[in-house]
């Protein structure tokens, strides 16, 4: 998927009440008072936020791409190229960190939370948010094909149960008083159908179903999407604690 199509998918995404509700708790909950990163910033929706909101956010993202994309669209704004493994931030610079749908991506969720608490001051707020992959619930006629390309998913996400070791990822760096919360995304109609059409052709990339399973799979989650009959639940893990 091009730069340009994932930001649409994205914008569509994030105007869902729900994905608003679950930004704004996130933000009730860094409540930081100095400078705080935003990493996986992606087109730079929460930092421009945030920044409405008085707080002076920096936003971080991998793909130089995507951080041309955020400055465009908020020129007023900072983002910076950088990997959530190696920060581009001094010793206790900042006050807050948030991560929303990264560490599934890092190949090393607890050395970019070494990173995180390296970057904060004492007293900075952590707030992670992401999916379980494992989890997600699809509606569909073949449950045991569905089941299996699930599965076979797993294999392409870095760490794709990060989500659901939070709290134990944030124990293991010396984080106490912990707070976890789960929230529940509903995709419906054509919404989800890049989620799932991926579903389908990474199974069919690893041999775990047959190209032409996965094609009549993506075909009925298409009619379903069409016949406003789709249905896709995304478990989404929401962490908040700070540094000691």
């Amino acid at each position: 998927m091009s730069t340009a199509n994932l930001i649409q998918a994205l914008d569509r995404f994030d105007a869902l009440p729900e994905a608003v509700r679950l930004r704004e708790r996130s933000y009730a909950l860094l409540a930081a008072s100095g400078a705080v990163v935003d990493v996986g910033c992606g087109a730079g929706t929460a930092v421009a936020e945030l920044r409405e909101r008085g707080v002076r956010a920096i936003g971080l993202d991998v793909d130089e791409g995507m951080i041309a994309a955020a400055a465009e669209r908020y020129p007023a704004a900072d983002f910076r190229v950088g990997d959530a493994c190696e920060l581009p931030f001094a010793d206790g610079e900042l006050a807050g960190y948030r991560a929303e749908k990264v560490f599934h991506s890092v190949p090393d969720p607890d050395l970019a939370l070494a990173e995180a608490r390296r970057v904060l001051a004492p007293g900075g707020r952590v707030v992670l948010l992401g999916q379980d992959w494992e989890a997600i619930i699809v509606d569909a006629d073949d449950m045991a094909i569905t089941r299996t390309m699930i599965q076979s998913r797993l294999a392409a996400v870095p760490s794709p149960h990060s989500a659901r070791r939070y709290r134990n990822l944030l124990l293991d760096r010396g984080f106490r008083d912990i707070t976890m919360e789960v929230h529940t995304g509903l995709l419906a109609g054509d919404l989800a159908l890049p989620l799932l059409t991926g579903l389908a052709e990474a199974a069919r990339a690893t041999g775990s179903i047959t190209a032409a399973r996965a094609q009549a799979w993506i075909a009925e989650q298409r009619r379903r999407a069409e016949t406003d009959r789709l249905f896709c639940a995304v478990p989404i893990f929401l962490a908040a604690t700070t540094n000691p």
